[in-house]
């Protein structure tokens, strides 16, 4: 089993920026590709951003790109999604995915 731990949420205001985290366990991290995904209030869940295993290949949801960077510490096993220019539609319950595994999700909240 993988465990998977999201940090880094908050409320901010718009225009602002934040910095997710994901941390995960074992020693296979660097061997799988990390994926964020975000839910909005009464909204389907839905892809943000994606990292393959070496970092050197990413997609991004076309309502974030430009603005949010995802990139990894194969070393620290964590997963990361730098988020600037935030808009009040970013507010969401963001999600990290290793290896089929999801963390328990986090906060982002964004005031106009």
């Amino acid at each position: 089993q993988v465990r998977v731990v999201e940090s880094g949420g908050g409320l901010v205001q718009a225009g602002g920026s934040l910095r997710l985290s994901c941390a995960t366990s074992g020693r296979t991290f660097g061997d799988y590709d990390g994926t964020w995904f975000r839910q909005a209030p009464g909204k389907e869940r839905e892809f943000v951003a994606r990292i393959d295993w070496s970092g050197r290949n990413t997609n991004y949801a076309n309502s974030v790109k430009g603005r949010f960077t995802i990139s990894r510490d194969n070393a620290k096993n964590t997963l990361y999604l730098q988020m600037n220019s935030l808009k009040p539609d970013d507010t969401a319950i963001y999600y990290c995915i290793i290896r089929g595994y999801w963390g328990q999700g986090i906060q982002v909240t964004v005031s106009s």
